[in-house]
């Protein structure tokens, strides 16, 4: 993987790309990168033509590298500064709209950690156990030789699938408040081993989350892993936290949970956007944020440890409070 410096900037406002053909030992390369600014895109473009003038030298070389960086805006971004719209900012800190059209806060030293349980089964798992119930119907009828109960296993293999998924959701979700109590009594053990710290805790819609009030931490440091090893937080969080040089909270409800089918538009949300594309953007944004108001992403629960507060923690904290409306009933999305 490249390497660069992305310590300074958590968010980039300018985006650019590079593009570079060139015949090299007889063979032709495409050698496309990003480049960023927070100041213009002139400083965006001159980053993204050096970073591609960097990766000709190293195909030069005899390295094998990835021709073209995938245009992703957060999870997944090995390294890559977030890509997303800015919506707000209170000095470090800063608020985004994530690829679905959540409101997520961004903050370089400032500690939040979700600890989640599933919610029912993930589309993913289903799709899964639909195609393994597909494949084994039809191994089935070519090992009878018979077009007739291929079809016929096939089709069955459909109302047993569902029926699985059925099965496996609806536990998932009966057995979710015990998982919630083994997320909680996690938390509580995480509290005595280090009395000195000073956690408030909120409830999410799939289990916990933590923030650090008493001391502001490196996103790629040793303390912050050791937090998210001892805790289990989400691997991908973990990873992309080290990565991106911040840390991360989602704000506002997630659209599924409010009513919203439809996608954010243009879909894949990555920013930036074609500007004719903004008016269905901006149409879709105003449905979630009037539907978003009688619903709250997490909820203040409990505190734990020291009454130490870190200047840096308190300001994210009424801002993330006020942003997820974490001191009211509302229910939780």
């Amino acid at each position: 993987m490249e390497s660069f410096d992305a310590t300074a900037m958590i968010i980039p406002t300018h985006w650019a790309e590079s593009r570079h053909q060139e015949k090299i030992d007889g063979r032709q390369w495409t050698i496309r990168r990003f480049g960023w600014s927070e100041h213009s895109m002139e400083e965006a473009q001159a980053m993204a033509d050096q970073r591609v003038a960097e990766a000709l030298k190293r195909v030069i070389a005899g390295e094998t590298i990835q021709r073209r960086e995938p245009k992703v805006p957060y999870n997944g971004a090995d390294g890559m500064p977030i890509r997303e719209e800015i919506v707000a900012r209170d000095g470090d800190a800063i608020v985004t709209r994530n690829s679905y059209g959540a409101l997520c806060l961004n903050t370089p030293d400032v500690l939040f950690a979700d600890l989640d349980c599933p919610v029912g089964i993930s589309f993913r798992s289903g799709c899964l156990i639909f195609v393994f119930m597909l494949l084994a119907a039809a191994a089935y009828g070519r090992h009878a030789g018979s077009f007739g109960i291929a079809l016929g296993s096939m089709i069955l293999s459909i109302f047993v699938a569902l029926l699985v998924y059925g099965v496996v959701d609806r536990s998932i979700r009966k057995n979710q408040a015990g998982m919630k109590r083994r997320l909680w009594r996690r938390i509580e053990g995480f509290a005595r081993r280090h009395p000195d710290w000073h956690l408030r805790a909120y409830e999410t819609p799939a289990g916990y989350r933590l923030l650090a009030m008493h001391a502001t931490f490196d996103p790629a440091g040793d303390e912050a892993l050791r937090c998210f090893q001892e805790l289990v937080v989400d691997l991908v969080y973990a990873r992309m936290c080290r990565n991106q040089r911040c840390f991360r909270a989602r704000v506002s409800p997630k659209p599924w949970r409010i009513g919203i089918s439809e996608r954010l538009k243009p879909r894949t949300g990555v920013w930036p956007i074609d500007p004719e594309k903004l008016p269905l953007r901006e149409a879709w944004v105003r449905d979630y944020e009037q539907r978003s108001t009688g619903h709250a992403a997490c909820r203040f629960v409990a505190r734990f440890g020291s009454n130490r507060i870190h200047p840096a923690a308190e300001a994210v904290r009424r801002w993330h409070d006020e942003l997820s409306r974490a001191d009211t009933q509302l229910p939780l999305a």
